[in-house]
């Protein structure tokens, strides 16, 4: 049970970020396809559910068609009362305006998440804040996200790193996601291992990991298995298979083949 301060700071945490999500909406910019419900207190009559129109426009009670799109919700809010006491019809009016829907501004989350999908952008989010949106990466995602993204007619791509963003510390290269963004995390680079492992089979690619570690990964050597015959068979940058002959210490790149061999003796 709560004590009367710890309820208090609770009431005062949830105040705050009410205050805090309530200015964000406030915030958002109207665009086509939203739906929202506009009241005007006291003129019960006026209160209107209507969805923006490709161009940008709504039907409103005694105004007719009013342009909101491009319009934040408290200018939109702003623009409806003006209009209302300007011609007359309201004194003081004072409207209101709940997004029901957001559609007008939306981002793809795709790849090793666990709820890919589309998002909507109601209010402004961060690239891993719209990953966690998405239920997380899966254990076979990437640490890289690729973020594409079209700009006056050109489409170029982004590239961040969740696990320095996160845990390095390097928040603040994180990318607020625009309208349009597709978000996509790839399959994790893994390497290969078999021959006399307890564990053959493929393992996820951890940056610096060496060959003892994976090894270990494999579930360490089989008693007939030997630390001093380890091949790795690795593609070259012109797609050439090249088989190396390596020792413990040495580090694996992305897709290498692991082949631990018998004992001699």
């Amino acid at each position: 049970m709560l004590s009367p301060i710890g309820f208090r700071t609770q009431f005062f945490i949830g105040l705050v970020t009410l205050l805090i999500l309530s200015a964000a909406r406030a915030d958002y910019l109207l665009g086509p396809n939203d739906l929202i419900d506009i009241t005007v207190y006291g003129n019960e009559d006026l209160a209107t559910e209507t969805r923006i129109s490709d161009s940008g426009k709504i039907t409103f009670p005694l105004l007719g068609e009013i342009e909101v799109g491009g319009l934040s919700v408290g200018e939109a809010e702003t623009r409806i009362g003006t209009l209302l006491s300007g011609l007359g019809y309201v004194r003081d009016p004072q409207v209101n305006i709940r997004v029901q829907e957001y559609r007008s501004h939306e981002v793809a989350v795709l790849g090793f998440v666990n709820k890919p999908g589309r998002y909507a952008l109601d209010t402004a989010s961060t690239v891993t804040q719209l990953i966690a949106l998405a239920g997380g990466v899966t254990p076979q995602g990437d640490d890289r996200t690729i973020v594409t993204r079209t700009r006056d007619g050109r489409t170029y791509r982004e590239e961040l790193n969740l696990k320095e963003l996160l845990e390095d510390g390097k928040t603040s290269e994180d990318i607020v996601a625009e309208h349009g963004d597709v978000i996509f995390v790839p399959r994790a680079p893994v390497f290969y291992i078999h021959g006399e492992v307890q564990h053959p089979g493929a393992y996820r690619l951890e940056r610096n990991m060496s060959v003892a570690q994976a090894i270990s990964l494999g579930g360490g050597v089989t008693p007939r298995g030997s630390l001093r015959s380890i091949t790795i068979k690795r593609k070259s940058a012109d797609e050439r298979l090249t088989t190396l002959d390596a020792d413990l210490d040495e580090l694996i790149e992305k897709d290498d083949v692991i082949y631990v061999g018998e004992r001699w003796f």
